[in-house]
């Protein structure tokens, strides 16, 4: 029988630089992805209902390492570094993707990647990238489209079966799972905890 994760105990661990200064790889570990607008520190912080966990900035790009929350001795979250729409050298834009992809093919601790897109843009370059990591590793895929408040319930549907049909169409659709997420009135946080107490068991 599994234990319920209590992530309102989660706290901060260390932030690595590359993969080479991550933690040692015992028990699970979830990472959380996206473009550095997609409401990754603000997912974390209301999933742990915690608001000073990962930090959030009004410039994005500034989550540049690779950050470790531990929930429990042998299970963790991790925020990646947001890529895509900071204001940061080519060079460092593409360490950043290095990076991501070593941490994605190479890390034996990873049980599941959360994948967040703003849901007024969907589906951009990098996020295809990421998926098409993902299905290579056969890693599992759960797509947040967050900032879901910005939309009525309706055309927030209608943006989630979009994203559905154009991953079928691609072949980026294997162990993908969605949903509608947003971290100002907590919609979908249940759903989140539920995926996330699956893969970290």
């Amino acid at each position: 029988m599994s234990t319920e994760i209590l992530f309102t105990k989660a706290s901060f661990t260390l932030s690595a630089p590359s993969i080479r200064e991550c933690p040692p790889e015992i028990g699970s570990e979830v990472a959380f992805a996206g473009r550095s607008n997609a409401g990754k520190s603000s997912a974390i912080n209301a999933l742990t209902n915690n608001h000073k966990l990962a930090r959030t900035s009004k410039t994005p790009g500034r989550t540049q390492l690779i950050n470790f929350f531990n929930l429990t001795d042998t299970q963790r979250l991790v925020d990646l570094p947001g890529y895509g729409y900071a204001k940061v050298s080519r060079t460092m834009k593409e360490q950043w993707q290095r990076d991501l992809s070593e941490y994605l093919y190479h890390r034996q601790t990873l049980r599941g990647l959360i994948l967040l897109m703003d849901i007024r843009h969907p589906l951009q370059e990098f996020d295809t990238t990421v998926l098409t990591w993902a299905v290579k590793r056969q890693m599992p895929v759960h797509i947040l489209l967050t900032k879901a408040d910005k939309l009525n319930r309706g055309p927030a549907k209608t943006v989630l079966f979009a994203v559905q049909k154009s991953l079928k169409e691609m072949k980026l659709d294997q162990l993908v799972s969605f949903q509608l997420f947003s971290a100002v009135n907590n919609t979908g946080l249940d759903e989140l905890k539920l995926k996330l107490q699956e893969w970290l068991q």
